[in-house]
């Protein structure tokens, strides 16, 4: 838990054991559970992680995004000297689009069928300040230009329909861009696109990131797409955070097995197209039964190296192994390296049987 401090002392995003409860007939779903982490301003952080471990609630939580009336929200989130969770939900509505925006895994959902995409962009403009509607639609039109929309006195009266997956997700990043916030959300910005379309995605994502000095969160279950993005990784599991480091730490020295599971499971350059991707044994835990002790032991291959059994019944602390690296787990962090360094070579060595 990040221990409360003057403001002097923040980072420009602050989130302080953050956690978001959906109650249910079935019982309490714990969508977030104790999430804390930092942002500097114009830095880029990676949340990644499987489907259900928490990613994208944390990130409609930082929006306030969360009906407070269907959800238990408690801990801080602290954008630039305003805390969000006790803030009137009003003045939330006035920082989202405006200081904080987020662009959405599905834009054919997330934009609006039977509008054209100009006036939806003109429309995000009008909500956040007084312009006429001819100088709302240049700057739409300089928006779209930017981010690589062909045709664009063409494109800006066309429905979303009219468009490709593609220049859809670059309309919702226009629209997420127009009214030059602070803090942008990408929330799986490249799900359902094509291998291509998605370099052309992030690499859009960081060249307006460097021209508007944002700073972004993107939010994706695919550690393949940000080595080269991101200046820090928060690795999620089971609602809870189980390791964070500097990008290039986490994929040279990663310690967390969860994490060892989700590089192994990808295609990298450095290896032989026929060596063997590990999937992760198992399942993700139901958020409604987390595990007692360590979210990850059910699908873990080393929670014997574990004397007593805590695996089971305790929960591991958020531990600093080296600077600016935090793990969350039992084994010991000399045998936790050791295990990586098995893993590595294992992978570089093991092919696939014919």
């Amino acid at each position: 838990m990040i221990q409360p401090e003057a403001y002097a002392d923040r980072p420009f995003l602050t989130v302080n054991d953050l956690a978001v409860a959906f109650p249910t007939e079935d019982g309490l779903v714990r969508a977030v559970d104790g999430v804390s982490f930092t942002l500097e301003k114009g830095k880029t952080l990676a949340i990644v992680g499987e489907s259900g471990s928490g990613k994208s609630v944390t990130a409609q939580a930082l929006m306030g995004l969360i009906n407070r009336k269907a959800a238990q929200i408690t801990g801080e989130i602290w954008l630039d000297g305003q805390e969000l969770i006790a803030m009137p939900i009003d003045e939330v509505q006035e920082l989202r689009g405006n200081e904080m925006a987020m662009i959405f895994q599905d834009p054919m959902s997330s934009l609006h069928p039977f509008y054209r995409i100009g006036d939806q962009i003109t429309e995000a403009i009008k909500a956040h300040r007084s312009i006429g509607n001819s100088l709302a639609r240049r700057e739409a039109l300089e928006m779209l230009r930017r981010v690589g929309i062909p045709a664009v006195e063409r494109r800006i009266d066309a429905y979303p329909h009219q468009l490709s997956g593609g220049m859809r997700q670059r309309v919702m990043i226009a629209m997420a861009l127009i009214n030059s916030p602070q803090l942008l959300i990408a929330d799986e910005p490249t799900t359902a696109l094509d291998v291509t379309v998605q370099a052309q995605i992030i690499e859009l994502i960081q060249s307006l990131q460097a021209e508007f000095g944002t700073t972004v969160i993107l939010i994706t279950h695919d550690l393949g797409i940000v080595a080269d993005v991101a200046d820090e990784v928060v690795v999620m599991y089971g609602a809870r955070i189980v390791e964070r480091a500097p990008t290039r730490a986490l994929y040279d020295r990663p310690e967390m097995p969860y994490t060892l599971g989700l590089l192994s499971s990808i295609p990298r350059m450095d290896r032989e197209p026929t060596k063997r991707l590990e999937p992760i044994r198992g399942n993700p835990p139901s958020p409604i039964k987390l595990p007692k002790g360590c979210v990850f032991q059910p699908r873990c291959n080393y929670f014997e190296r574990v004397p007593g059994g805590r695996c089971f019944t305790e929960r591991p602390e958020f531990l600093e192994s080296e600077p600016g690296h935090f793990v969350r787990c039992h084994i010991p962090h000399e045998e936790r390296e050791q295990i990586a360094q098995d893993v590595i070579q294992t992978l570089s060595t093991t092919s696939v049987s014919v």
